[in-house]
């Protein structure tokens, strides 16, 4: 049975500095797939608690977290070649020490190359809505990847997820509601507000002027429990 795939690898043409940062800086840091699971206190520069996020983008948001919050490691995953090319750049001339870029499935690499209870939190901001009914099986939460999820991130981790799709927030909210393993910080069924670590990006300014909505939802591992 073929795969589902909830992204789409997207080419184009790349700048100069998204170019070095595919190859000139790759080594610095991009992560090179391992047959079996990464080891992430060898990956970083220091041993400190590490914040995967899925679907960077262009890499605003992850790149100022990571320079706002030096005490935290941060791996990236993404499959869009310049944005990954772009952040790398941006990276090397901020000379950031606790930021790592995977180009890869995301579920693969959680699957196969991410050990158990390894991470403290989990961010996924503005993921493909897939706003069409008949691509609603291509979204990439569902409960199956929140199964993956709770068995990587630690107990009492944070998963934090963002998106600007109405429809595709009440999924997610309902989604991880109902699964046994996820606590909302709110207490209640309900979004959260947007907590200042999370930066306020281009793409979601654009979003607020044209009168679009944003719904942050906030919730622990409580898997143990």
């Amino acid at each position: 049975m073929r795969k589902i795939q909830s992204f789409v690898r997207r080419s184009g043409r790349l700048t100069l500095g998204q170019k070095m940062g595919l190859t000139d800086f790759w080594k610095d840091y991009g992560v090179d797939l391992p047959k079996g699971k990464i080891d992430l206190d060898a990956l970083f520069i220091k041993r400190q608690e590490v914040v995967l996020e899925v679907g960077f983008g262009n890499g605003d948001s992850l790149l100022k977290m990571a320079i706002n919050m030096p005490d935290k490691n941060f791996l990236g995953i993404e499959v869009y070649e310049a944005g990954i090319g772009r952040l790398i750049n941006e990276a090397h001339k901020c000379q950031l020490g606790n930021l790592k870029i995977i180009q890869a499935d995301a579920v693969e690499v959680l699957t196969h190359h991410i050990e158990n209870d390894s991470l403290v939190g989990f961010q996924l901001f503005f993921p493909d809505p897939w706003h069409k009914k008949k691509h609603h099986k291509r979204r990439i939460i569902n409960t199956d990847f929140l199964g993956i999820l709770s068995q990587k991130v630690r107990q009492g981790g944070r998963i934090h997820m963002a998106t600007d799709w109405e429809h595709y927030a009440t999924q997610m909210l309902d989604t991880l509601e109902n699964h046994p393993h996820f606590k909302n910080t709110q207490n209640t069924p309900t979004y959260s507000p947007r907590p200042q670590y999370r930066p306020i990006t281009k793409f979601e300014r654009r979003g607020e002027r044209l009168g679009h909505g944003v719904w942050d939802l906030i919730f622990t591992n409580e898997k143990r429990l």
